[in-house]
């Protein structure tokens, strides 16, 4: 299928090459458990990496345990924050341990594009709650708003073990999250705006966690 003189552009690969004769095996022939036999014969359109090309959702899960960071993060749900889809899918492509919702347990998950399917995600009722759960593990909590009194994100230096929060698109972190944060830090900005998206604020923080700590 053709859209004017652009040919249709297809995501990922087709059934695996020579069928199932050349399926991937262990020495006792029995098909690899990592893949998944209905992926082999159709293939598979997922927005996956090629690593993880046919294999079951169980077996990229699994893998993506072995190297997860130690980095955690958390957004407020009052409101049903659209932006939360967006930061799942981000968290997932930064390897992150876990994506902590507090508030409101259902969430929009258009944003998140399925990742959310390969990505640990817990609720949290309260930020209290979310904070014991936090000291519990051992994870300092940093909260990233622009109010005053922050500290500037550029320069700061994460803690290895921590869970970065966020809050509603318009209101930022509530005084409750503010509370429990160690630290609260603004991305630097420099033109007419006040604040910049909050899925895109998120991308910026877990990022500045990824060059300092991440084993790139």
């Amino acid at each position: 299928m053709q859209v004017g003189d652009q040919p249709e552009h297809v995501v990922g690969v087709g059934p695996w090459p020579g069928g199932e004769a050349e399926w991937p095996r262990d020495d006792e022939g029995q098909l690899d458990p990592h893949f998944d036999p209905e992926l082999l014969r159709d293939g598979d359109r997922r927005n996956v990496i090629d690593q993880y090309r046919y294999w079951t959702m169980d077996a990229i899960i699994a893998d993506l345990d072995e190297h997860r960071h130690p980095l955690h993060i958390a957004i407020e749900n009052w409101g049903h924050d659209l932006n939360i889809g967006s930061v799942v899918r981000t968290a997932n492509a930064f390897a992150v341990a876990e994506v902590h919702i507090i508030g409101r347990r259902r969430w929009n998950r258009r944003g998140a594009m399925v990742t959310d399917r390969y990505q640990h995600v817990r609720h949290h009722e309260s930020a209290q709650a979310f904070a014991q759960w936090a000291a519990e593990k051992g994870l300092q909590v940093i909260g990233i708003d622009n109010i005053d009194g922050s500290i500037p994100i550029e320069g700061y230096e994460f803690p290895r073990d921590c869970v970065l929060v966020f809050g509603q698109e318009k209101s930022g972190l509530t005084p409750e999250a503010q509370e429990v944060s160690t630290d609260i830090l603004h991305i630097t900005q420099f033109g007419s705006t006040r604040s910049i998206n909050a899925g895109a604020a998120a991308a910026i923080a877990m990022h500045s966690w990824i060059v300092q700590h991440a084993d790139i």
